[in-house]
């Protein structure tokens, strides 16, 4: 099970735009500009409001639809993810995902951006072949 199910962990809301940040805020709607806040997920920890370039990167992987979640110690059975903290790391990424010819958001969440096959992106199993016939 989940650690943040049991806990409570709140949810973490962005705004890119403003670099600002929320936790478990009911208002959905940043008080700067007025746009909808973005959910980061529960791991997220934002970087300092006047560090563009980490802002940058943190707008690329929630573009992507990624979140901030599953990081080791959370407790859920998902294998734990990676995510870019880097413009470099975003760079190669990029490059990647151009040469094998796969979606920005699968190379964003892969340790090593060339490696070929990840935790996370093997197909799930059948059904009839997780159960151990012994």
């Amino acid at each position: 099970m989940c650690y943040h199910a049991f806990n409570g962990a709140a949810r973490h809301y962005v705004c890119v735009g403003c670099r600002l940040s929320f936790k478990g805020s009911r208002r959905r709607i940043c008080p700067g500009c007025r746009e909808q806040l973005v959910h980061a997920g529960y791991d997220f920890a934002a970087p300092r409001r006047r560090d563009t370039k980490a802002w940058s990167v943190v707008a690329t992987v929630l573009a992507e639809g990624l979140t901030y979640d599953h990081r080791p110690g959370c407790g859920c059975s998902r294998a734990p993810s990676f995510r870019p903290r880097t413009k470099a790391q975003v760079r190669v990424r990029r490059r990647a995902a151009e040469r094998l010819g796969l979606p920005l958001s699968v190379t964003l969440a892969r340790r090593d951006a060339f490696t070929p096959e990840s935790r996370d992106e093997r197909p799930p199993l059948p059904v009839a072949a997780k159960r151990d016939p012994a």
